[in-house]
């Protein structure tokens, strides 16, 4: 399905960004896998990705800084010969109350989940320009789209996404580029380790229970693959029904 295609996935390490590289390894993508400081992980991954008999390789990069960012993405270029998708998925979260909120908690989900997107398709941006094809998935949150009580950064950073993508969307389609975001409700991922036995709060979604990193994988192979080539700007939940 992504025969011959190279995939960058950012947060590519572990939870939802590596089970995305691993179906696209499956399906036959070279992967570069961007990651920020777990270098004992992010060569596990890239091992499983090797044994795949893909190319694959890991790049640390902070992606709140755009510096870093351009200089990764030439290399990557460089490397591969080129990029067809782009997947955005490096994402933190510092929650807390707007009152005890640290204005550089702010800050910091800002750089890395929307500002870090940015700095990201900008420099993909003039690549799928010039070849007049790719695929670009952001990962925002359905806390983007209906808010959530303690994550005003975080919601904020995932709701900007939705309008960057709109955005990317409207400016790339005339050139064969789609743009969409993916928007995951609870998902059993390290991030969400304390509240997967919560069984409260899976009473909140309709199918009572949480998604697995897979199942979000599977939607990012759709947008990725031809099977998506006329669907751009779009922002699909895959959140078992929490955000109706």
């Amino acid at each position: 399905m992504l025969k011959g295609k190279t995939a960058i996935v950012t947060g590519g390490s572990r939870g939802i960004g590596a089970a995305i590289c691993k179906m696209f390894a499956q399906n036959g993508a070279n992967i570069a896998l961007l990651y920020a400081g777990n270098t004992q992980k992010a060569e596990e991954t890239k091992a499983e990705l090797l044994q795949m008999g893909v190319k694959a390789e890991a790049y640390q990069c902070n992606v709140a800084d755009a510096q870093q960012v351009a200089t990764i993405c030439k290399q990557i270029v460089k490397d591969f010969g080129g990029v067809d998708i782009l997947v955005n998925n490096a994402g933190i979260t510092k929650d807390k109350l707007v009152p005890m909120m640290k204005v550089p908690d702010f800050d910091s989900v800002v750089d890395t989940n929307l500002k870090g997107a940015f700095y990201m398709i900008k420099q993909v941006y003039p690549v799928m320009m010039k070849q007049r094809s790719g695929k670009i998935i952001n990962i925002s949150s359905v806390s983007g789209l209906m808010g959530n009580p303690g994550q005003a950064n975080y919601s904020a950073s995932k709701a900007g996404l939705v309008g960057l993508t709109k955005s990317i969307a409207k400016e790339l389609a005339g050139r064969g580029v789609c743009c969409n975001a993916i928007a995951p409700g609870f998902i059993a991922t390290d991030m969400t380790e304390n509240l997967s036995e919560n069984n409260q709060l899976k009473d909140f979604i309709p199918m009572k229970k949480f998604g697995t990193p897979q199942d979000v994988a599977k939607l990012a192979l759709f947008l990725a693959s031809d099977q998506s080539d006329y669907i751009t700007g779009e922002v699909i939940r895959i959140d078992g029904g929490l955000a109706m």
